[in-house]
């Protein structure tokens, strides 16, 4: 008898928000995890992201002035429930530096220098200049961390032992993962949600948000899974969601028309107008990604090729040289 799948734990995501904290840091990152949440469920998926906004005080006015409310306290530990995972997110503040001479800013000076990182279930995750707040708090020794770039030098002078970079959107330095400048934090978010729930939600997220194209930490060419989609054709994205939620299903221009309620001849012509790629060249390139990602966890070419949907792995080998991919998909394996 098969054994059933684990269900994956709910992520407490915190949200620390001080007097003034930058409205766009933390609700854009925070709207990303609630769409993320929607599309698991519309799968048939249990949501992942639970959010929690705490701060020093349960009132505080926001960067534009709006007052938030209801703000839980600071908690005493995160380690009651060690199985639990958490995601304390820090985002930036207003100004040319970063205060912290005032009595909020020192009692989440004091939370923070409590946590420890080195717990397995814990990530700090900074936005903007709150990559500023965990200097501060002496989370950044030896870390590679950016924020934005008005705040660089000052990053500098309040950590020297960390390793500043810039012009970068974001930096991951598990388990701390900084952001450069206010929208940079969504851009990280999808980055994270990508690895926790998979390319095709992010992707999914993504198209809600109407974030045409999602940045990563080098900037690197786009995911085949977001790269065709700077469009707002909705047909043409309800087939490229099914296809990158089931790439090894058996799919040809005629099915994936029928899910566009359109004819196949019409279907090639929505790809090539609006994502300027043929259906099965689209196809092909989902199951690359596929069969990379595969093999970049361990798995041999023939699994790699079978998980992806490719017939063989000669066609997965064809496919690779086909679109100039370097080296052979062996040598991508990680051993």
């Amino acid at each position: 008898m098969a054994t059933p799948a684990l269900t994956p734990p709910v992520i407490q995501v915190l949200f620390v928000l001080l007097p003034n904290s930058l409205i766009l840091d933390w609700a854009g990152p925070a709207e990303a995890l609630r769409i993320a949440n929607q599309c698991l469920l519309a799968q048939g998926q249990p949501e992942r992201f639970a959010l929690q906004f705490i701060g020093p005080d349960a009132d505080a006015a926001s960067s534009v002035g709006a007052q938030l409310t209801g703000l839980q306290p600071l908690p005493n530990t995160l380690t009651a429930h060690p199985a639990t995972p958490h995601w304390v997110v820090l985002v930036g503040l207003p100004g040319a530096t970063i205060a912290v001479d005032n009595a909020p800013a020192r009692a989440v000076l004091h939370w923070l220098r409590g946590l420890r990182l080195a717990t397995l279930q814990l990530e700090l995750v900074t936005v903007c200049a709150g990559t500023l707040l965990a200097a501060h708090a002496g989370l950044l020794k030896g870390r590679r961390v950016t924020t934005h770039h008005q705040h660089l030098d000052e990053l500098r002078s309040v950590e020297p032992l960390c390793e500043v970079v810039a012009n970068r959107v974001f930096v991951e330095d598990a388990p701390v993962y900084s952001s450069a400048g206010v929208t940079t934090g969504i851009d990280l978010v999808l980055q994270r949600i990508a690895e926790t729930c998979g390319e095709p939600i992010a992707a999914q997220v993504a198209q809600t948000m109407v974030v045409a194209l999602r940045r990563g930490p080098h900037d690197p060419e786009l995911s085949p899974f977001l790269a065709y989609r700077n469009h707002l054709h909705p047909a043409l994205h309800r087939v490229q969601d099914a296809v990158s939620l089931d790439p090894r299903a058996g799919w040809t221009v005629p099915r994936m028309a029928d899910m566009a309620h359109t004819s196949p001849r019409h279907l090639t012509r929505l790809f090539m107008e609006y994502a300027q790629i043929a259906p099965l060249q689209y196809l092909r390139r989902i199951r690359l990604a596929v069969a990379q990602t595969a093999l970049q966890s361990g798995h041999n070419v023939n699994h790699a090729a079978e998980l992806a949907g490719f017939s063989s792995d000669t066609q997965l080998r064809r496919a690779w040289h086909q679109l100039g991919l370097p080296g052979a998909p062996s040598q991508a394996r990680q051993r």
